[in-house]
């Protein structure tokens, strides 16, 4: 695979031989590789092998040579050594990290999964004030089928809006809601306001008419201005628009598209469906993003793909057992609505169609019963070994890689680095720092970090911008707590987790800001593993915790205590606390548990627990009829995490008929003693309680004293 290198001007330093040595291929340095030399790119593609050119400023440009090139079969990818690290007070150093940059570039693209579709007739519905949607259809109207969902008008509408002449259909009415998603949104609302739209002629008689004032060019009445005159209604009397006495029906349309002009946006999610926007359309066509918005809206009729991000097994769900909740942490944190509870089937539900492929679910599912899909968990550790590999190999220390967005993120780290190559006092990406970019940040969680550590990196970073929902901060900065009190436990000093905040805005005092942010985090040097891990990530969470856990404690720098503490939210680990006075042994947990941490045993009454299975998912404490069971977040260092240990054990009770165990004696005797006032359980029905089922039936049937139903 061709790895092609170009430093135009000499703007970098970049040392060939340093790269091809970390790479295993002789490098070429090019100085105009786009330009004069772009006969060695076409060479390049001639061979068939995939081919890595490190520009991505010119990959229009490397398209169309591509193209215009005879025999050229090569597949291009291009990678980013400019901005992430050539540019910047740290260029000269950087060659471990453009090594490892690329070196990653030459992995294989993630493997293909599912695909949700969509398919987009077309069909506008804009939601606002009559006028302004008027305006706004006058621009898609070409393309789309647009109708109106008036909401009055503007205080001041522009000369010649709205319209008399009726080019759209518009509808409206009270209780307008909406659900779905592109090509398949369903928007349901009440015509209850006295005026039909369908037989109105817009004659304006009515609105000429009215003394109240009541009925503005939207065609509707406002009941709070309305007294009653009736006047309207006189005039309207050839087209019969207006009926006080009509009553309110319910109505719904579906849609494929659907463009919210009102103040307040009637889907309220952070992530809102595909094919929803929503703006404030008060200040007309001037609105902000109006414009972008249309262009957008222009292009979305036909059919649209897009990845299934996620993969379920129910089987590891700690949802819900027994219609009783769990685990309710992807519920929580989705912002797109996309997660519900299906407690009676113990399970969650991931609508494909409203997920947006963030990943916080997957983050913060303590059992893996959620998986983050495309990217998996074991191509993101392949990248990441190879990225660590690679860097050390080349001669690199204490490396930080640094997650971000691809929209955002990418281009914050990519600014910071044009801007350090103008202006000195800025430092730029530092040396050490590898750049990642993901589609959501909150994709990749703790089996992923702790992972980063044993291949090598001495620090991992989140840059988060205003693209992250609020709750996915909480549930990133939860999860870096659990990751760092793992390692602090362990005896690695230092902090290795960092949630940086990245500029909302572009500018200058937004990029020193992280610029400064950055200096500080690459100046860090934590305690790491003395030795990379070997390990390959897999797809299962918990087995990757379990590899990553292993060689933390076999490398850790001092003797290892009994067990970490770890913090109550968002710990995936953990003991259970049973009070033997209140629990009776009824085994309710053990049922209700979803990942066999607890366990019964066929020989004798007992309580066991294996605490490398537990999630803490409080299945078992909210399932306990006696409230005997808490949770414990802890990490158990000891062998003992593996094994079964018995919570709780009691002696067998014994039928006094024929002396066969059938329960325990704690069991029994809470019930005798609950049942010792009741009428129903008295004399002879007391003691067939302390009987098991078959002496039960004999001895009813076998008593003298006894009413039989066949003797009735």
């Amino acid at each position: 695979m061709p790895t092609l290198i170009c430093d135009c001007n000499q703007t970098m330093p970049l040392q060939p031989q340093t790269l091809g040595a970390a790479l295993n291929e002789t490098l070429t340095l090019h100085s105009a590789l786009c330009r004069r030399e772009a006969g060695a790119f076409q060479k390049a593609v001639q061979t068939g092998d995939d081919v890595i050119v490190a520009c991505t400023q010119e990959k229009r440009l490397f398209a169309e040579v591509g193209q215009q090139t005879t025999g050229a079969s090569s597949v291009v990818k291009f990678v980013n050594i400019r901005e992430t690290g050539g540019w910047g007070a740290d260029a000269s150093r950087a060659m471990p990290k453009i090594a490892a940059l690329l070196a990653a570039a030459h992995l294989p693209d993630a493997e293909p999964v599912a695909t949700v579709t969509y398919k987009s007739a077309g069909r506008l519905l804009i939601v606002g004030a009559l006028d302004q949607a008027e305006q706004v259809a006058a621009l898609v109207a070409d393309t789309l089928d647009v109708t109106i969902f008036a909401r009055g008008v503007s205080p001041q509408p522009q000369p010649g809006f709205p319209g008399q002449e009726r080019k759209y259909p518009v509808i409206s009415g009270d209780k307008l809601t909406l659900a779905g998603w592109l090509g398949a949104f369903e928007a349901k609302w009440e015509k209850s306001n006295p005026i039909d739209l369908d037989l109105c002629t817009r004659c304006n008689a009515c609105v000429a008419v009215c003394p109240e004032g009541a009925i503005d060019l939207s065609y509707q009445i406002d009941s709070n201005k309305c007294t009653s005159h009736r006047d309207c209604v006189a005039v309207c009397k050839v087209a019969g628009a207006i009926d006080f006495s009509r009553e309110a029906q319910p109505l719904s349309e579906t849609f494929d598209l659907v463009l919210d002009l009102g103040a307040k946006p009637l889907v309220a999610l952070h992530a809102p469906p595909q094919g929803y926007f929503a703006l404030d359309g008060s200040q007309g066509l001037a609105s902000p993003g109006l414009l972008a918005t249309v262009v957008k809206l222009r292009d979305m009729v036909g059919e649209f793909e897009k990845p299934k991000f996620f993969a379920y097994k129910q089987s590891l769900c700690a949802h819900s057992r027994n219609e009783t909740i769990g685990c309710n942490a992807c519920v929580d944190i989705c912002s797109a609505g996309a997660v519900s509870s299906q407690k009676e089937r113990q399970q969650i539900v991931v609508n494909p169609n409203l997920c947006i492929g963030c990943g916080a679910c997957t983050t913060v599912c303590p059992t893996g019963a959620l998986t983050y899909a495309y990217p998996r968990a074991s191509e993101q550790g392949v990248r990441l070994k190879t990225l660590l590999t690679t860097y050390a190999k080349a001669g690199g220390r204490q490396a930080v890689v640094l997650f971000h967005s691809q929209g955002s993120g990418h281009q914050a780290v990519e600014a910071l680095g044009r801007a350090a190559q103008l202006d000195k006092n800025l430092q730029g990406m530092p040396a050490n720092i590898i750049p990642q970019a993901l589609w959501h940040t909150a994709s990749v969680g703790l089996d992923l970090w702790l992972s980063a550590i044993t291949f090598g990196a001495s620090q991992v970073a989140v840059l988060v911008t205003d693209e992250e929902a609020p709750g996915y901060l909480a549930g990133l900065a939860e999860q870096m707590a659990v990751a760092q009190a793992v390692l602090h436990g362990m005896g690695y000093t230092g902090q290795h987790f960092h949630l940086l905040k990245g500029p909302d805005a572009s500018g200058a005092g937004a990029l020193a800001a992280l610029d400064a942010s950055l200096k500080k985090l690459a100046g860090n040097q934590p305690l790491v593993p003395a030795a990379a891990a070997r390990f390959a990530v897999a797809q299962e969470k918990r087995s990757t915790l379990d590899m990553a856990l292993d060689h933390l404690m076999t490398q850790a720098p001092a003797s290892l205590p009994e067990w970490i503490e770890l913090p109550a939210k968002g710990s995936p680990f953990g003991s259970l606390l049973v009070n033997k006075d209140a629990c009776t042994l009824c085994l309710s947990c053990v049922s209700a548990c979803p990942s066999s941490a607890l366990q019964d045993n066929p020989e004798r009454p007992q309580l066991r627990f294996i605490e490398k299975n537990c999630v803490q998912c409080g299945l078992c404490a909210t399932t306990c009829p006696e409230d005997a069971i808490t949770l414990v977040p802890r990490l158990l260092l000891t062998p003992q995490r593996k094994e079964a240990r018995v919570l709780n054990e009691s002696q067998p009770y014994q039928c006094i008929r024929c002396s066969k165990p059938f329960g325990t004696l704690k069991a029994i005797e809470s019930m005798l003693g609950k049942l010792a006032g009741h009428a129903m359980f008295q004399g002879a029905a007391a003691e067939r309680l302390k009987m098991c089922s078959d002496c039960r039936v004999i001895d009813i049937y076998s008593a003298d004293n006894e009413v039989k139903i066949t003797d009735i």
